[in-house]
């Protein structure tokens, strides 16, 4: 029984830990930048991802709440990527090598796509 019960909570944490991924930006720089069509502000710190709105208001925070999180370079510049189940998006951010604005792209899980530049606020 003993043996039962802790096979079950070491299945149940090792899920956990899969779940989730920790933020790990490498060489993505932090910062924060604006989405001028949603008037909502990307924040991208060494602990986690949040989206605020301009007024400041907590939209999302991403922190545990990341899958597939990668940073690669490509050949646009430092490329950023996660999947999110709670929103049911796969998000993309480009950094380019010539700015500090980003190209950012989001797939939801019903289709639809958007794509938008988010110009570097600090």
């Amino acid at each position: 029984m003993k043996k039962t019960v802790l096979v079950v909570l070491m299945t149940v944490l090792a899920l956990f830990a899969v779940s989730a991924e920790s933020i790990d930006l490498g060489d993505f720089p932090v910062g924060k930048w604006l989405d001028a069509e949603y008037d909502a502000v990307w924040t991208f710190s060494a602990e986690t991802i949040q989206l605020y709105m301009t007024d400041g208001s907590l939209v999302f925070d991403f922190k545990d709440k990341v899958e597939d999180f990668d940073v690669k370079g490509s050949m646009k510049g430092v490329e950023l990527s996660f999947s999110c189940d709670e929103t049911g998006r796969d998000y993309t951010f480009i950094k380019g090598v010539t700015n500090m604005d980003l190209e950012m792209i989001i797939d939801r899980d019903n289709g639809q796509h958007y794509e938008t530049d988010l110009t570097f606020r600090k």
